[in-house]
C-alpha cells in the first residue's frame, strides 16, 4: 500500500514518487510519496530499522530505488549518479581529510572543480559556521562539535540545493549535542536550504525540524509539525516514540455535544469528539491518551480540592523520582497500571509518596483518542526491545 504524505502545499525541493527498496524478499521502504518543502529543515525520524537512512541514500544516489522516482526541483535525477545529484551529505563519522587544515578541508570541494581564488567563499563558510579562527588548525585540534561545523561548511560551500544530514550529532555527548541543535537551525534559518535529516532521537528532530516524518516499519507512520505530531498523535506508535503516552482501554457510552464520554473501570473520562478515531458507538472500544506533563496529582485527603470537570482516575503511588526540574511519579489505577504523571518541582507535596492514595487529574481538552485495534505497546522501548533490531537501515 503506498503511503501518500506531503508537507504543504509548497513547491518541494525533494519529491519521492512511489518510491521503494527492496532487498531480495526483504522490503525496507514501502513505496510511499513524500515532498519536501522548498527550504525547510525536514526530519526522517525512526527507531533503527525503519528505513529512515535507506529512504535517505535513494535521495542521494547511494541507493538505487526498487521502484519510483526521485525528483530534486523539477529535475528527475532516478538515474543520475551521486555526483550528479545537487546534493551533499553530512555523515555522522565527518569524514574530514586529517592532513589538511579546516581552510582546506572546506575548499576541497572548490579545488576540485578547478575554482581559483577560494580565499573568499571558504572565509564566508567558517564565518557562517563561527570557525574564523580556527581556519590553520587540523581536524585532530578541534572538538566534535566543531569538526560537525566544519563538515556543514565543506558540503555547504558547493552550494547544493539539497544539504542532506545522516544522524550527524550521533557521536557527540548530550550538552553539546543539544547546542548543535540550535547552531545547525540557525545556519539553515541562514542559508536558506533545505536540509534533510536523519534521526533516531526524538528530541533532535523536534527541536530542529519544520517538519518531521515519522517513518515505521518502511512506511511514513505520521508526518506534520512537531507540536502536531506531539499533541495529535494517530496512531500509537506515534503517541509512544514521540514522548510518553499514558494510553487507557475504555469504552464509549456515546457523545454529549461536542465530547465523547467514555468508562474505563467505573471511572468516567470525557475527550473532545474532534480528538477521537472517526466515529466510536456506543459500546466500541476506544484508547484515550493523555502526556504525562498534562496531568496532575493530588493526595486523596485533598480531592475536594480537584476541580469540577476534570478527568480523574484514582490509585495508588508505586515510584517516584527526582530530575531536578520535575518529578516523575509511577500510579498504579485500575483504568490504567503505571500511570505516569511529570510534576514540576515548584511547590512540592511531601506526601507524595510510594504508598499514598491519591487522585490523577487532567483537563478533558488534553485527552486524545486512538483506534483501540493498535496495541498500546506500539513505539515503546519495550515493544522494540522485543521485536530486536530490523534489517533495514
Amino acid at each position: 500500500m503506498r503511503t501518500s504524505t506531503d508537507a504543504t502545499g509548497r513547491g518541494g525541493d525533494v519529491r519521492l514518487t512511489g518510491i521503494s527498496r527492496t532487498y531480495g524478499s526483504f522490503t525496507a521502504v514501502h513505496p510511499l510519496d513524500l515532498t519536501v518543502p522548498q527550504g525547510s529543515f525536514f526530519a526522517l525520524l525512526g527507531a533503527s530499522g525503519c528505513g529512515k537512512t535507506t529512504t535517505l541514500r535513494m535521495i542521494a544516489g547511494l541507493e538505487e530505488p526498487s521502484t519510483g522516482t526521485v525528483h530534486l526541483g523539477d529535475q528527475d535525477v532516478t538515474a543520475l549518479p551521486p555526483y550528479k545529484r545537487p546534493v551533499n551529505t553530512v555523515f555522522q563519522s565527518y569524514a574530514l581529510f586529517p592532513h589538511l587544515d579546516i581552510f582546506e578541508n572546506v575548499a576541497f570541494g572548490l579545488r576540485r572543480r578547478g575554482v581559483r581564488g577560494v580565499k573568499k567563499q571558504v572565509d564566508e563558510m567558517l564565518g557562517l559556521v563561527q570557525l574564523g579562527e580556527q581556519a590553520r588548525k587540523k581536524p585532530h585540534q578541534l572538538s566534535g562539535g566543531q569538526q560537525q561545523r566544519v563538515a556543514v561548511a565543506r558540503a555547504l560551500i558547493n552550494h547544493p540545493r539539497v544539504l542532506l544530514l545522516d544522524e550527524p550529532l550521533g557521536a557527540l555527548d548530550l550538552k553539546l549535542r543539544r547546542r548543535m541543535q540550535l547552531e545547525l537551525k540557525r545556519i539553515q534559518t541562514e542559508v536558506g536550504i533545505t536540509f534533510v535529516h536523519v534521526t533516531h532521537d526524538q528530541e533532535e528532530a523536534m527541536t530542529m525540524a519544520d517538519t518531521v516524518a515519522v517513518m515505521n516499519g518502511g512506511r511514513v507512520e505520521q508526518l506534520g509539525a512537531p507540536a502536531d505530531l506531539y499533541e495529535n498523535p494517530r496512531t500509537t506508535f506515534v503517541a509512544n516514540f514521540l514522548g510518553t503516552s499514558n494510553l487507557i482501554a475504555a469504552e464509549a457510552e456515546g457523545g454529549s455535544g461536542d465530547d465523547v464520554v467514555a468508562r474505563a473501570a467505573g471511572d468516567r473520562l470525557v475527550l473532545p469528539a474532534a480528538r477521537c478515531p472517526a466515529p466510536v458507538g456506543r459500546g466500541g472500544t476506544v484508547l484515550i491518551g493523555v502526556r504525562p506533563e498534562k496531568a496532575g496529582i493530588t493526595h486523596a485527603d485533598d480531592a475536594d480540592s480537584v476541580p469540577e470537570g476534570r478527568n480523574r482516575l484514582r490509585g495508588r503511588i508505586t515510584g517516584t523520582s527526582f530530575i531536578g526540574v520535575s518529578t516523575q511519579y509511577l500510579v498504579d489505577c485500575a483504568a490504567c497500571p503505571g500511570f505516569e504523571v511529570y510534576v514540576q518541582n515548584i511547590d512540592r507535596d511531601t506526601r507524595l509518596v510510594p504508598g499514598a492514595e491519591v487522585v490523577l487529574h487532567w483537563d478533558p481538552a488534553h485527552t486524545f483518542g486512538l483506534d483501540a485495534a493498535q496495541s498500546p505497546l506500539a513505539g515503546t522501548a519495550e515493544a522494540r526491545d522485543a521485536a530486536g533490531d530490523g534489517a533495514a537501515r
